[in-house]
């Protein structure tokens, strides 16, 4: 039997679209000083934007949008950038002009970056200037010309081929350009990139309601215990932005968030911990949405010692589970709680969150459902499991996607007869509905919160002259806190194993793909891969091989 939300259902509009919940006044009353500052770049430029400077730049890049180039409902802008105090502008810009903002990771290769413009059908690249060989490449390749590439940040073009946003922020906001009418429920926001354990990475649907219902079920569950930017002592609250914005969990819980929630957030391109902590120090920083490898850090690195962290008053993490012994050693060194929560790129992605009143009492759970949502835990039949019995998570919600793009086949697998879509990932629920991650069902490997889908690695190690076959598993790598991927390889007869071959192989997969999806785990050379009779590629008999070994169980496969 399913199971609802203990909490009573949110008033959740299905007309209002993403960019006028943060911005139309009669859609939320304004409860912070407009003219604050709400986003501010940590790094050296220092630049800031207040809630109304982004609702206006924001506006205005939209017009831009519809001026140069004719932009129409549904056409698609890629992010290729890492964090930037500009994100905001540009993506609420594009959902302003009624466009679908796709994210990519900045450390796509070339053909990775190329599979999703395409596939997404993007019509413009925003990234800096850093990145911008790689979206050159990968736009030639997919026809989308130079003056479609837009910059961001501090970089320039030098040789002037490619405008900075704020070039296209100078058009009559006030003339023919009109913000079109969206249907929230149809109309997309974004299409972000879910890899699976098979195959290419799926684009997910996420309209302007999926994101409107998990922003509004996020300041249910987050905003209580929270105060604006402004608010009651005139300072508020800080988030520090390190999450990625080009994931779902960065884009929604920082960008987004911060926004609606009136907090202050201080951006950082990328992660340093030494920046990290000066900043939180320096900005007096509130609120840490983190991935456990972070969290690692702060119970064990020597520099945390160096500077004040008093102000913080909760780390939020996600992306992965958590363990008891992580959460423990953070409050016995610095008094800050560590609560969890869960969620998926097809969740918008947010669907449960541990309350700060009872993180220490359950301090593994993930949580309660939040508002509007109902689930299912069930056995491999499909069957509902007792309670406090493990099974796949199964949810149905205002939040969660309707498709995939382009694929009715998968889409149509990822979800119940009855509409719940089929998450993946083992759960178990107590009796007070505090919800446990036990285990993932899906094959996919997570790297510091990064998907890295084997099937892909494994196309890749095969496509080598010395390997005959290839099998990819994640293996716990405690002194990191992830999981990282570990190639089980088949050398091709009369090619001898060894640890030079091993690092060839590893540089040469290194090469092509990502850095979160290197064989960080290393290669273990064998005699053969197990497979099924359909010749299905036994993960779990390799997996549960593998850590017999680790223990001394077993010999090698």
């Amino acid at each position: 039997m399913s199971f609802s939300s203990p909490f009573a259902p949110l008033a959740i509009p299905d007309d209002v679209d993403l960019w006028s919940l943060l911005f139309d006044k009669r859609q939320r009353p304004l409860n912070f000083p407009v003219t604050k500052e709400i986003m501010t770049c940590g790094e050296g430029s220092g630049r800031s934007y207040s809630y109304a400077d982004l609702r206006s730049s924001s506006v205005a890049f939209g017009t831009g949008l519809q001026a140069l180039w004719g932009w129409k409902k549904g056409d698609v802008l890629a992010m290729f950038t890492p964090n930037s105090v500009d994100t905001a502008t540009v993506t609420l810009g594009a959902l302003w002009a009624g466009g679908i903002v796709s994210p990519a990771n900045p450390l796509y290769t070339v053909d990775e970056l190329a599979f999703q413009l395409k596939n997404s059908n993007s019509s413009a690249i925003v990234t800096q200037t850093a990145f911008i060989k790689t979206a050159v490449a990968a736009a030639r390749k997919v026809g989308i010309p130079d003056s479609r590439i837009i910059l961001i940040g501090e970089g320039r073009d030098k040789t002037g081929r490619f405008q900075h946003f704020t070039g296209m922020l100078t058009f009559d906001t006030t003339g023919q350009h009109k913000k079109p009418t969206i249907s929230p429920d149809v109309d997309l926001a974004f299409l972000v990139y879910s890899s699976g354990t098979t195959g290419l990475p799926k684009g997910v649907c996420l309209t302007h309601t999926n994101i409107v219902a998990n922003v509004l079920q996020m300041d249910f569950l987050e905003g209580h215990y929270f105060q604006p930017f402004g608010g009651v002592d005139g300072k508020g609250d800080k988030s520090l932005g390190i999450l990625p914005f080009f994931h779902i969990y960065g884009l929604t819980c920082g960008v987004l968030m911060t926004i609606y929630l009136g907090w202050q957030l201080v951006i950082l391109e990328r992660f340093e911990l030494d920046k990290v902590l000066r900043t939180i120090q320096d900005y007096g920083i509130t609120v840490l949405y983190i991935p456990p490898p972070v969290v690692l850090l702060f119970s064990k690195s020597p520099l945390v010692d160096k500077y004040d962290l008093t102000c913080l008053k909760v780390m939020h993490s996600g992306a992965a589970p958590l363990t008891r012994e992580l959460t423990e050693a953070v409050w016995d060194r610095l008094k800050i709680p560590v609560k969890q929560g869960y969620g998926l790129s097809e969740t918008s992605p947010c669907c449960t969150s541990q309350s700060m009143d009872e993180w220490a009492k359950f301090i593994t759970s993930i949580g309660k459902l939040a508002p509007n949502l109902e689930a299912r835990i069930v056995d491999e039949e499909g069957k509902d499991v007792a309670e406090g019995d493990d099974g796949e998570f199964w949810v149905k919600g205002p939040n969660v996607f309707k498709r995939y793009l382009n694929n009715p086949e998968r889409t149509e697998a990822a979800f119940s007869p009855d509409g719940f879509f089929k998450t993946g990932d083992i759960m178990r629920r107590d009796k007070h509905g505090n919800l446990y991650c036990v285990d993932r069902l899906k094959e996919l490997i997570k790297y510091k919160g990064f998907p890295v889908p084997p099937a892909e690695l494994e196309g890749l190690l095969v496509g080598h002259a010395d390997v005959d076959d290839a099998c990819v598993i994640g293996i716990e790598d405690k002194s990191q806190a992830t999981e990282v991927p570990r190639a089980h390889v088949v050398l091709r007869p009369g090619v001898a194993a060894s640890a030079a071959k091993e690092k060839e192989i590893a540089d040469w997969v290194a090469k092509q793909v990502a850095p979160h999806k290197r064989l960080r785990g290393g290669i273990e050379f064998v005699a053969q891969i197990p497979k099924s009779a359909s010749g299905k590629i036994l993960r779990r008999v390799v997996r549960d091989e593998a850590r017999k070994k680790e223990r001394g169980e077993g010999a090698r496969l």
